[in-house]
């Protein structure tokens, strides 16, 4: 095999190669039917213009039908007449126009058989294509089947083009999640422990603990002073309680006896002595926590 005769050969190879992977089977179906279809409509139109030539050669019989008789009824007459010379003539001109009777009704005839054949091709290939028709429309709606449960099972198993595609990028977000995720765990931890300072602040990783340890002293020094406060005004309110039983035990005693109730300022005294001592403990935990800072 020479060259040029093996490159025509790779060359066709690879054309009939790229035809079979772009061919889609219904389309070719549909055009073969096509096809077919306007095979169908020329053998019609042959058997219509075959069927006028034959409608021709009928008509232009009849006219030399009537020719023949009428050459007929002229040599009566002359005969009648005494010319036979003229008769004679009429007889002629009868006989060449019986002639051409003859040849016309021969191709009128062999029109008609030609009729008759093209109607039977015409009848046998419009039996062809109704068949053609009817699997035509079978082996699209199993070649559509085949094709569906081709890309469900291809979706199930995910073996096909699109699906790899999607399945490679589905790989790739969940890489670079977990990337992402990894480089803010650990840009938190850094943070957490002191080894990124603050840019924005010209403070260093001590001052900020020591900042957290004086804020948590001071909350803690608020919270001891809500609950003296808290425990001074329930002290206060039992103090007036019992004041006011006291009060209405002694009302009630002197209503008995008539004497006069007696004030005792000693309550009073008790309760400012231990507002003293209450304040001078805030104080005193104040000191301590300035300097702690101061330290």
């Amino acid at each position: 095999m020479g060259i040029l005769s093996r490159t025509s050969y790779v060359i066709r190879s690879k054309i009939n190669s790229l035809l079979n992977r772009t061919e889609d089977p219904t389309e070719t179906l549909d055009y073969s039917y096509e096809q077919m279809r306007d095979q169908l409509q020329e053998v019609k139109r042959g058997i219509a213009d075959l069927t006028t030539q034959k409608k021709r050669l009928e008509m232009q019989k009849r006219r030399l039908e009537e020719n023949v008789d009428k050459h007929n009824d002229q040599a009566r007459t002359a005969v009648r007449q005494d010319r036979e010379d003229l008769a004679r003539r009429a007889l002629e001109k009868k006989k060449t126009k019986m002639n051409q009777i003859e040849d016309l009704e021969r191709q009128v005839s062999e029109l008609q058989s030609q009729q008759d054949s093209l109607i039977d091709q015409k009848n046998e290939l419009q039996t062809r294509i109704e068949e053609f028709r009817t699997k035509k429309e079978t082996m699209k709606a199993r070649y559509e089947a085949a094709e569906a449960s081709s890309t469900v099972s291809e979706a199930m198993t995910a073996t096909g083009e699109e699906f790899e595609d999607v399945g490679r990028a589905i790989e790739r977000a969940e890489e670079q999640t977990e990337d992402m995720e990894a480089r803010s765990a650990a840009l938190d931890e850094l943070h957490e422990t002191g080894a990124f300072d603050d840019v924005l602040s010209d403070k260093d990783q001590i001052d900020r603990e020591l900042e957290d340890l004086s804020t948590g002293s001071g909350v803690e020094a608020e919270l001891d002073t809500l609950k003296s406060e808290m425990g001074e005004g329930e002290s206060a309110t039992e103090t007036e309680a019992a004041t006011e039983s006291e009060s209405e035990s002694e009302s009630e005693a002197e209503a008995e006896t008539g004497s006069e109730p007696e004030a005792e300022p000693a309550n009073d005294a008790d309760a400012d002595v231990d507002s003293d001592i209450d304040d001078a403990e805030i104080d005193s935990e104040l000191a301590e926590l300035q300097d702690e800072e101061n330290a």
